[in-house]
């Protein structure tokens, strides 16, 4: 009988493509407990957008809430969602960055590192690999997925050898829109199988409906693991429901290995959780609906969500449609990226910059100038020309891997300039990923710890 298992998003990448990650530690932590009896291959749980938001939005040390999973989860894997050399930032860092980054998620109990490059290009996924492997974690090597005319099955194959020559314990094929159709799914998963010894993760989103049917006739074509979301935080922009495909698997002869009333546990306890988000309006409907335009625009899960927060921020609702209708286009322009971090945010942006201003490329940021200069690395395509001149201004491409012309001792650097602000080489990476935002929550914490140890002086 072949097993299929399963990868548990909730905590991660099902609340982030539903409600913006604001899922906090002290909602789930009741649920830990059966969430580790539930018998999941892994638990993505950390990662992705994650960190920004714990420090940002929950007032959390995302890295003590991974030492807390990490203790409530002793038998289950730990995973998390890498962006390569962009860590989980928004830009490329230097390599003594990532190695450290890499080695302190795993020191904290990270087992599992996905990491793959909005561009697909492997040279921003060696050095982040290599420490993963070095530091007794599984590298999974995820691919990018995105059609195009640049984006043929012999290169996704391609990319799958040279990420298990870089040592990978298993290829993922992140399909961070929906937009991975059935056939295409068991062309390109037997394609991979042929051609790489390796454990096959398929990764996809509800958004275009697609995706049951997408991950049946992935299995039939051999794939070993699935993401899925428990079902209150499944469907629309998350994925599809853990307890319909563990059901539908078992029916047809598979072996899931998963409790079915630790799940029946988990989706009641998540119930009201999710109808709370729904009642205050952090779960937007819209984000819940089967959307088939997205096989056109291909905005991933979690850019859908912060476009549409984005458009009402800017009170232009109204033309939501037409910065969706804009995105392929700027796409195109830019060497067809695969529309996942950064790069979704980067081509969302400017997509709608485009519509509010009411003439292309009229407004671009300091991001999208750095995309052009190639600091992100090789695009699919070249890039438009001219409007590659029009954006840079006469300022010349670089050559090369970017990452090579930062400085070699940045974390040394910060630590000095934080000084005694870090308590440890975690807040130091926090205050690298996001320095604003780090600053913000070590002052935060430390007024906190100052008002309790008041507190504590007038109770005596």
């Amino acid at each position: 009988m072949k097993k299929v298992q399963f990868t548990e998003t909730i905590l991660r990448d099902a609340n982030q493509s539903l409600v913006a990650t604001r899922l906090g530690y002290d909602q789930f932590e009741p649920i830990l407990d059966e969430i580790d009896r539930a018998g999941f291959y892994s638990v993505e749980c950390w990662g992705g957008a994650t960190f920004d938001v714990c420090l940002r939005f929950l007032h959390e040390d995302p890295w003590e809430r991974l030492r807390k999973i990490r203790k409530k989860l002793p038998n289950t894997k730990l995973q998390m969602l890498l962006r390569g050399q962009n860590l989980l930032g928004y830009k490329p860092y230097p390599d003594d960055v990532v190695r450290r980054f890499v080695r302190a998620a795993v020191k904290n109990g990270i087992d599992i590192v996905r990491t793959f490059d909005a561009l697909n290009d492997t040279r921003n996924l060696k050095v982040a690999i290599e420490e993963t492997v070095k530091a007794g974690a599984m590298a999974s090597g995820a691919i990018s997925y995105t059609t195009s005319p640049v984006h043929t099955l012999d290169k996704y194959v391609a990319q799958a050898k040279e990420m298990a020559q870089m040592g990978v314990g298993s290829i993922c094929i992140k399909d961070m829109a929906g937009i991975l159709s059935p056939k295409d799914a068991y062309d390109l998963v037997a394609a991979i199988k042929d051609a790489v010894d390796l454990p096959l993760v398929v990764h996809t989103h509800s958004t275009t409906g697609l995706a049951f049917m997408t991950y049946m006739k992935a299995v039939e074509a051999g794939a070993d693991v699935i993401d899925t979301a428990i079902s209150p935080f499944s469907g629309g922009t998350s994925q599809p429901a853990t307890e319909t495909l563990n059901y539908a698997l078992r029916e047809l002869g598979y072996e899931t290995g998963l409790n079915d009333d630790a799940l029946l546990k988990m989706a009641n306890f998540f119930k009201p959780i999710r109808a709370d988000f729904l009642s205050d309006g952090t779960l937007n409907p819209i984000s819940m609906a089967t959307d088939t335009q997205c096989l056109n625009y291909q905005i991933p899960g979690g850019m859908l969500s912060n476009l549409l927060s984005q458009m009402k921020m800017l009170n232009a609702l109204d033309k939501y449609e037409d910065a969706l209708l804009e995105t392929p286009r700027v796409r195109a322009d830019m060497g067809y990226p695969p529309l996942v971090t950064p790069t979704s945010q980067l081509i969302g942006t400017q997509a709608v910059q485009n519509v509010m201003a009411g003439e292309r490329y009229k407004n671009v940021g300091a991001e999208m100038r750095a995309y052009c200069r190639g600091e992100y690395g090789q695009t699919p395509a070249p890039i438009d020309p001219e409007i590659r001149a029009k954006i840079l201004k006469g300022e010349q491409p670089i050559e090369g891997r970017f990452a090579d012309t930062l400085p070699k001792d940045s974390f040394e650097k910060a630590k000095a300039q934080l000084g005694d602000t870090a308590r440890c080489d975690e807040d130091v990476l926090s205050y690298i990923s996001f320095p604003e935002v780090a600053e913000k929550f070590f002052a935060e914490r430390k007024a906190a710890e100052e008002k309790v140890v008041r507190y504590s002086i007038t109770q005596l």
